[in-house]
């Protein structure tokens, strides 16, 4: 762990984020984005590295495979349980510099000027949610996951 990283901190439980948990194993953590406060664009999901490593390139087989799988499960459970029709994902690394990968589903209706990872958020048909809409769809994701996603 970084002392001051703010990943590494939130996998200790030292700072706390919107929703629940999604999913957890030796390499990965999967949770919701936490917009500081204000409404969460719903199923915007962070796939982070455990150990604190920069880029996709520092990553060990193992953690790739891990990476790449739930990577794999974690979008079809967002078509799947939240009716999403693309999903996009991105790795910047920009602000933090602690491996996460940012999933992000553009759901139908969404204007073609609001396709994007991030311009989806803006998009006037967006799905916004509080922190109890976050946790539901934690929960959606974490039971396909838990009861068939598994075999993606």
């Amino acid at each position: 762990m970084k002392e001051d990283c703010f990943i590494c901190k939130k996998h200790k439980g030292l700072i706390q984020t919107v929703g629940e948990l999604i999913y957890e194993d030796d390499y990965v953590y999967v949770g919701h984005i936490d917009n500081g406060g204000k409404p969460n664009y719903l199923g915007h999901i962070m796939i982070d590295l455990k150990r604190h490593a920069p880029t996709l390139a520092d990553m060990e087989p193992k953690e790739s495979r891990a990476f790449g799988l739930i990577m794999s499960r974690v979008s079809k459970g967002l078509k799947e349980c939240e009716g999403a029709e693309h999903i996009y994902a991105v790795v910047s690394g920009n602000a933090v510099p602690h491996l996460h990968m940012h999933l992000v589903p553009r759901y139908p209706g969404t204007p073609e000027e609001y396709w994007g990872p991030f311009a989806v958020h803006d998009s006037p048909t967006a799905r916004m949610g509080d922190n109890d809409e976050v946790i539901q769809v934690c929960r959606r994701i974490r039971s396909f996951l838990d009861e068939g996603g598994k075999n993606v």
